[in-house]
């Protein structure tokens, strides 16, 4: 067995009763964590690989459980070994959502609605037993862009008056987001496997990478799937499928506002978090997508209620930087 699998991997399989099946890495993603899809004759499985201490796989498995209750398409976990990092769950096949689009382009609105109507199913569910998206955790992620982005741009900025423009747009949204839905955090066209797209009815989908859920605003997961970092979503597509959105379950008066706070937010830690994997963990390809995302996050600060943080980005961030949507870095 290769060094490079993990430790311990063969008889973790034969106690889950797949002792000799062939292993297949897969391409990573931005964590620790390792996939690896496991084969034996017939049947596939998928392997995770989320070794201690950098990742613990616990929350994968209790939020993968409360979702499978809910009945909502989380992959079934068939065996797990959570001190070692090991987690054997079932194989949602190979047609991931923005893949899949890539060779179907045609397809967009439909395979979108589907993913809309699965976030709706979701959010008509009590929300789960998870920790709540309050204001401190907003503002933590949010950091993100002074702590990272603005060194690497070579900008200094003032921290004091950016979380405090953050606590006035956000104030407002808060009493909104009680009791609140179970949000996934990173609903977005790669997290989301299509397991019939063929089907007359576009088929279900199925859900990965939810370990960081917590308890929040409905608004979230539709910024993540509609704003999406790693695949163009137009303008046109996102305002249909929010009106999609809308027919299945209602929305305030609010929403919108709410809409662009949180797109607003997500977008500003994300550009934050591109930057720390250039500049701390050497992964420069996460640059390239710094663009989209600063275009989104400037249509969500061009709506009234985020007045404060726009005027944060007037007085802090210089316009070149801006008219070159964030790029440039490296």
């Amino acid at each position: 067995m290769s060094k490079a699998l993990p430790e311990g991997l063969d008889t973790f399989l034969t106690e889950a009763g797949w002792g000799g099946a062939e292993i297949e890495p897969l391409p990573g993603d931005a964590s620790f964590r390792r996939y690896f899809r496991i084969r034996d004759g017939e049947r596939s499985a998928m392997l995770m690989d989320a070794p201690p201490p950098e990742e613990d796989p616990k929350p994968f498995i209790d939020v993968g459980n409360w979702l499978c209750g809910q009945g909502l398409r989380a992959p079934v976990i068939h065996a797990a070994r959570a001190e070692q990092g090991l987690v054997l769950i079932e194989d949602f096949g190979a047609n991931r959502m923005r893949d899949w689009l890539d060779n179907n382009p045609a397809q967009e609105s439909r395979v979108y609605a589907k993913a809309i109507e699965a976030l709706a199913q979701l959010h008509r569910c009590p929300p789960g037993p998870f920790s709540l998206y309050d204001m401190a955790v907003y503002h933590r992620e949010a950091m993100l862009f002074p702590d990272w982005f603005c060194p690497a741009a070579g900008i200094a900025v003032d921290t004091d008056s950016y979380n405090q423009a953050w606590d006035e747009a956000l104030t407002p949204m808060l009493a909104r987001q009680k009791p609140g839905v179970t949000v996934l955090r990173d609903y977005h066209a790669e997290n989301i496997m299509l397991l019939d797209p063929d089907a007359s009815d576009g088929g279900e989908q199925g859900l990965i990478d939810f370990q960081d859920a917590l308890v929040g605003h409905r608004a979230y997961d539709l910024v993540s799937l509609l704003q999406d970092a790693r695949r163009d979503v137009s303008p046109q597509l996102e305002t249909q499928m929010l009106a999609h959105y809308a027919k299945l379950i209602g929305c305030d008066d609010d929403f919108a506002a709410d809409y662009a706070r949180l797109g607003a937010q997500r977008n500003a830690k994300i550009v934050g978090i591109f930057a720390r994997l250039w500049k701390r963990d050497g992964k420069p390809r996460y640059l390239d997508m710094i663009p989209r995302v600063w275009e989104a996050m400037e249509r969500d600060l061009a709506h009234p209620a985020m007045a404060p943080v726009a005027r944060w980005f007037d007085a802090n961030v210089p316009p070149e930087i801006r008219a070159n949507r964030g790029g440039g870095l490296g």
